[in-house]
C-alpha cells in the first residue's frame, strides 16, 4: 500500500570498532551502505581483494563438498524439499563452527580430493577398458605385440584393411622369394575392416618380405603392448577391479564425512558472508584511526541504529537529509494479502518514491482476474488447500516461494468462488458421476449460482469488458491521484477528466444501440436524459482532449494536430478493453476441457472395470488441465496488469532495498537475546 520511506545516515567512528560495527549491521540486516568517492586525500580504501577471494574460495569449497554428499551419502528428506527453506540456528552455532572452520575446511578439501581421485580412477577405468577392446582381435596371439625379431627370424605383427585367407597371405608375403619359400604366416582374426595377422622370415628375407606386406596394406597396430595380448588383458581386468575398488573406497571416505553435513552448512555461511563483509569493508573510506560510511535505513528505524552505535561503540551517526542527486531505495510495505502480489510487481519494475504503490489496487484485480480465467470450484479448492497446507506445514520458506503460495492461495478461493458462480466443479463431474454410476436422469446437480458461461457466452462477454473498464479506470484515476498530489490541477483536468467524459460519454451512446445490441444479443434502456447527457460528455471530454492535450505548445495548429492525435488513441482504450475477452476465452477454456475429460472417463460405462478407467483418466486429465489452465491464468493475468493497467499510468525505475545482511545460502541465523 505504501513505499517504505528511507532515512540516509552517516556513521563515523573509531578503527578499533570497525569490525563490531560492520559485523552488528550485518546481522541486523536493514541498513544498505553506500559510499561516495574519495575526494580527500588522506583518506583511503582498503583493498580487500584478496581476503574476499579466499573466502569465496572456502564457501564454494563447502558448496562442492555439500553436493558430493548429496550424491555419495544422500540425506533422508522428509517432504517437499523444494519447500524445506533455510533451517533455522542460533547465533550460538555459528560461534561454534567458526572455530573449527579450519579443521571443516580441511575434511571439504578432503572430499574434492577424493572425488578428484575418482574421476582419475573413472578414467583409468575408461583407458583399461578401451586397450582391452583394442586387444581382443589379438588374444590368439601366443607372443608380445612388440616383438620384431629372434636370433634368426623376422616377425611382422600388424594388420591387412581386408579380408585375406592364409593362402593368400603367404602367396603375397613370399613374392618372388626363392622356393621353398621360408616364410610362415597366420591369420588371429577377420572382420569386414581389419584382419590381424603375424609373418615370421628369416631375417635375410626381412626386407624382401615387409615390401610385399607394404604392397598389400600391412600396418602396424596403433598399441602395442610388451605382452602376450591374452596376459596383458588379463593384467587390465585386474587394474580395472582395482580401480572400482579405490573408487568404493573413495565413495566411503566421503560418505564418512555425512555427519559434518550440517557444519559444512554453516560454515559456507558463514565464510560466504565474511566475503559479503570483506566486500562493503573495502568501499569504506577511512584514516588511520578512523572509517566513514553511509547508508539508507527504513526511516522508523533511524533512531534505534543510531543509538545502537552510538551508546555501544561510541560512534558519531548523523541523519543526514536527502540530495536531489540521491536515488533512495525502494521498500514496499503492503498487509498480509497485497504482499503477496510484490514479487508480480517487482517483475515489472518497482515504482519510484513520491510515486504511488500500486500493489494493493493491483493484487484485488489480480485475485479476481485469475479467478475468472480458472474458474473451476474443484480446481480452486485444491490450489488453495494446497497451498494452505505448504504454507502451514514449512513456515521457513524463502520470502519470494513463500509470497507466490500466498498468491496461488488467494487465488485459489477466487477461483472456487468464481467456480461456484459458474456452476464448474471438475467440469461437469459431479453430473456425469451421478448420470454414469448411479443412473441419475435429472438436469443437473450442481447449479450455478450466477449462470453457466457454456450457455451464455455473450452474457459473460459483457461483464468481461464491464470489469476491464473498470480496471482501466481505476489505472486512470491512480494517474489522476498522481496529478492532484504534485498540484498539477490542470493536468487532472485535461489528462484524466477529460478521458473520463469522453469514455463515458462514448459507452453511455453505445451501450443502447442497435449495434451492440447486435453483438450482445440484449438490449439496454436508459432513461431519456442519458442520451443527451452522454452526448455533452463525449463532446465535451473531446473537446478538452483537443485544445489542452498539446498546451505546451505555443503555435495553435501544432496543439490542435496534437489533441486530434490524442483522440484518436481511443482505438487503444478499444483495444484494451477488448484485450479482457481474454477472461471469458480461457474461463470456457478450463470448462469445455473439462466437460471433455469427464465425458472420456465416462465412456467405458459404469462397472468395476469402467469406475477404474473413470478414476485414472479423470485424475490425468483433470491434473494436466489444472496445470495448463493455471500457468494460462497466471500468464494472462500478469499481461492485464503489465499492458492494460499499469499501461494508464505506472511508470517503474525504483532501485530495489538491498540491505547490507548476511549471505545466508543454508541456515537463518536467530539472534540469541
Amino acid at each position: 500500500m505504501a513505499i517504505v520511506k528511507m532515512q540516509k545516515l552517516s556513521v563515523c567512528a573509531n578503527q578499533k570498532n570497525r569490525k563490531a560495527i560492520l559485523e552488528t549491521l550485518q546481522n541486523l540486516g536493514t541498513v544498505e551502505i553506500f559510499t561516495d568517492e574519495i575526494t580527500d586525500e588522506e583518506l583511503h580504501k582498503k583493498d580487500t581483494q584478496r581476503a574476499r577471494s579466499e573466502f569465496e574460495k572456502s564457501a564454494e569449497s563447502f558448496d562442492k563438498a555439500l553436493k558430493l554428499l548429496d550424491a555419495y551419502a544422500p540425506e533422508e528428506k522428509k517432504g517437499l524439499s523444494l519447500f524445506m527453506g533455510r533451517a533455522a540456528i542460533r547465533r550460538s552455532e555459528v560461534d561454534r563452527v567458526s572455530k573449527k572452520s579450519v579443521s571443516l575446511l580441511n575434511d571439504a578439501t578432503q572430499i574434492l580430493r577424493d572425488e578428484k581421485e575418482i574421476s582419475e580412477c573413472g578414467g583409468n577405468i575408461i583407458k583399461d577398458r578401451n586397450q582391452i577392446e583394442a586387444l581382443l582381435p589379438w588374444q590368439s596371439l601366443g607372443i608380445p605385440m612388440n616383438t620384431e625379431r629372434t636370433k634368426t627370424t623376422a616377425v611382422f605383427v600388424g594388420t591387412l584393411p581386408e579380408a585375406i585367407t592364409e593362402e593368400q597371405l603367404f602367396a603375397a608375403a613370399s613374392k618372388e622369394l626363392p622356393e621353398p619359400a621360408p616364410v610362415s604366416v597366420s591369420v588371429l582374426s577377420t572382420t569386414h575392416e581389419l584382419t590381424c595377422v603375424t609373418v615370421v622370415c628369416l631375417l635375410r628375407d626381412r626386407q624382401k618380405v615387409e615390401e610385399n606386406l607394404r604392397a598389400i596394406g600391412y600396418a602396424r597396430p596403433s598399441q602395442m603392448v610388451p605382452e602376450v595380448p591374452a596376459a596383458a588383458t588379463i593384467e587390465l581386468e585386474k587394474d580395472i577391479e582395482l580401480q572400482e575398488k579405490n573408487i568404493e573406497d573413495l565413495k566411503a571416505d566421503i560418505a564418512s564425512f555425512a555427519g559434518e553435513r550440517n557444519d559444512f552448512r554453516i560454515a559456507a555461511d558463514y565464510f560466504r558472508s565474511r566475503a559479503e563483509k570483506y566486500k562493503v569493508l573495502g568501499t569504506i573510506p577511512q584514516t588511520k584511526h578512523a572509517f566513514f560510511l553511509e547508508g539508507w535505513v527504513p526511516a522508523d528505524q533511524a533512531d534505534r541504529i543510531a543509538s545502537l552505535l552510538s551508546d555501544n561503540y561510541g560512534a558519531l551517526v548523523e541523519k543526514e537529509e536527502t540530495r536531489e542527486t540521491d536515488v533512495e531505495p525502494t521498500l514496499l510495505k503492503n498487509n498480509r494479502f497485497s504482499q503477496a502480489a510484490e514479487g508480480v510487481l517487482a517483475s515489472y519494475g518497482l515504482p519510484q518514491h513520491g510515486h504511488v504503490d500500486p500493489t494493493f489496487i493491483m493484487s484485488i484485480f489480480y485475485v479476481i482476474f485469475f479467478g475468472m480465467m480458472l474458474s473451476d470450484a474443484g480446481y480452486g479448492i485444491v490450489m488453495f488447500v494446497a497451498c494452505a497446507i505448504i504454507l502451514k506445514k514449512y513456515p521457513a520458506l524463502e520470502s519470494g516461494t513463500k509470497k507466490m503460495m500466498q498468491l496461488f492461495f488467494w487465488c485459489g478461493i477466487s477461483t472456487t468462488f468464481w467456480g461456484l458462480m459458474y456452476g464448474g466443479f471438475f467440469g461437469d463431474a459431479i453430473d456425469v458421476i451421478a448420470r454414469t454410476f448411479f443412473g441419475y436422469t435429472g438436469d443437473g446437480i450442481v447449479k450455478a449460482l450466477w449462470f453457466e458461461p457454456l450457455k451464455s457466452p455473450m452474457r459473460l462477454l459483457i461483464w468481461c469488458m464491464l470489469f476491464g473498464v473498470i480496471h482501466l479506470y481505476v489505472g486512470l484515476g491512480i494517474k489522476g491521484y498522481e496529478y492532484l498530489k504534485s498540484g498539477d490541477v490542470v493536468g487532472f483536468v485535461s489528462d484524466i477528466l477529460s478521458w473520463y467524459a469522453f469514455l463515458t460519454g462514448l459507452i453511455l451512446m453505445l451501450v443502447p444501440s442497435d449495434l451492440f445490441a447486435s453483438i450482445a444479443g440484449m438490449t439496454f434502456s436508459f432513461p431519456a436524459f442519458v442520451g443527451p447527457l452522454a452526448k455533452i460528455l463525449a463532446i465535451g471530454g473531446m473537446l478538452i482532449i483537443l485544445v489542452m492535450s498539446g498546451r505546451g505548445r505555443k503555435n495553435w495548429g501544432l496543439r490542435i494536430a496534437l489533441g486530434a492525435y490524442d483522440i484518436y488513441g481511443v482505438t487503444g482504450w478499444l483495444s484494451d478493453v477488448l484485450s479482457y475477452s481474454r477472461l471469458l476465452a480461457l474461463g470456457l477454456a478450463t470448462g469445455v476441457i473439462g466437460n471433455v475429460i469427464n465425458m472420456m472417463a465416462s465412456m467405458f460405462g459404469g462397472g468395476p472395470v469402467g469406475a477404474i478407467l473413470f478414476i485414472v483418466i479423470f485424475i490425468l486429465g483433470h491434473t494436466l488441465n489444472i496445470g495448463i489452465n493455471a500457468l494460462g491464468a497466471y500468464v494472462h493475468t500478469n499481461r492485464l496488469q503489465y499492458v492494460e493497467f499499469f499501461g494508464k499510468f505506472y511508470e517503474a525505475g525504483g532501485r530495489p532495498f538491498n540491505p547490507f545482511q548476511n549471505a545466508n545460502k543454508y541456515v537463518e541465523v536467530k539472534e540469541e537475546r
